[in-house]
């Protein structure tokens, strides 16, 4: 199996992928249904996304499963089938990759409240522990806790992955700016703050993903390097700030644009640089170019 930690050893810079909702969508997902339902009722679209980023230059694919947890699922009557549709997102994700792409089982927010005690910490540890053992079993490689933004809630995603899958554990968070300059999460988490939390519970990478544009997760990024110099660094930038052009939310940022921020991002201690809301394979492949130059310069 192939293990991200020796991959990028020695600062080595790897490109993931990107946005996988609006990929769905293009290929005819209806705007407001749940992706994940099509590994059970479209798997050959959602391997086609997989090998859209692979054809780009990812050398990482995430899977259809951001939403894949019991309690995301059961608002569309799925949610007695949560093993199923995790080892069927994995699958479609590691048929696209080979043996020489990574997969990254995806797992997003439970969309509960531990504040408002509408979830207890057993709950959402099983929950999490459920969704980690299934995209083990589909095939993943590593475990990708992402757009968290309670920590509790990151910490128990990341202890429950890693009791269930055995595999390396990465862990992302959104930020965003506040009035004073710096960047907190929704719930005024800071990403030094994250990374004491989030090490301790077992990942063995930690970053930011979703929220911002990559001009903006260069200072992220810098933080995090300084909270925690030895752990590897995981960017997934939106596609700029979102903006709403005749009623429709769009993403401003082209693929050149992204492109020539990497060497900033490289250079303030990224390790994976891949793209969340907005980005395309076109945005992979201008990200994999410029890292190549970066590489060859």
């Amino acid at each position: 199996m192939l293990n991200l930690s020796t991959l990028v050893s020695g600062r080595k810079v790897m490109i993931s992928d990107g946005a996988w909702g609006t990929r769905l969508q293009g290929k005819g997902l209806p705007s407001g249904q749940s992706p994940e339902i099509w590994n059970l009722e479209k798997p050959e679209l959602v391997t086609e996304v997989a090998a859209e980023y692979i054809a780009a230059g990812a050398q990482l694919v995430k899977t259809n499963s951001f939403g894949g947890n019991r309690f995301k699922l059961a608002a569309c009557g799925l949610d007695q089938r949560v093993a199923e549709i995790n080892e069927t997102a994995a699958a479609c994700s590691r048929k696209a990759a080979g043996e020489s792409v990574l997969v990254m089982g995806s797992i997003g927010p439970s969309g509960k409240m531990l504040i408002m005690q509408d979830v207890s910490e057993d709950e959402l540890f099983n929950a999490f522990f459920e969704q980690a053992a299934a995209l083990t079993r589909g095939g993943a490689d590593l475990i990708l806790v992402e757009t968290m933004t309670d920590l509790d809630e990151a910490r128990i995603a990341v202890s429950a992955a890693r009791a269930a899958s055995g595999l390396e554990i990465a862990c992302t968070m959104t930020f965003e700016k506040t009035v004073s300059g710096d960047y907190r999460s929704m719930m005024g988490v800071s990403p030094s703050e994250m990374c004491e939390v989030i090490i301790t519970a077992g990942a063995q990478f930690v970053g930011s993903n979703c929220g911002n544009g990559i001009e903006q997760m260069i200072p992220i990024a810098t933080e995090i390097r300084a909270a925690a110099p030895d752990t590897p660094i995981i960017i997934h930038a939106n596609a700029g700030m979102p903006v709403l052009v005749d009623g429709e939310t769009t993403f401003p940022e082209s693929p050149e644009e992204m492109a020539r921020h990497l060497p900033a991002l490289v250079e303030a201690g990224a390790s994976v640089i891949g793209g969340c809301c907005g980005t395309s394979p076109a945005h992979i492949g201008q990200m994999r170019a410029a890292l190549s130059a970066e590489q060859s310069g």
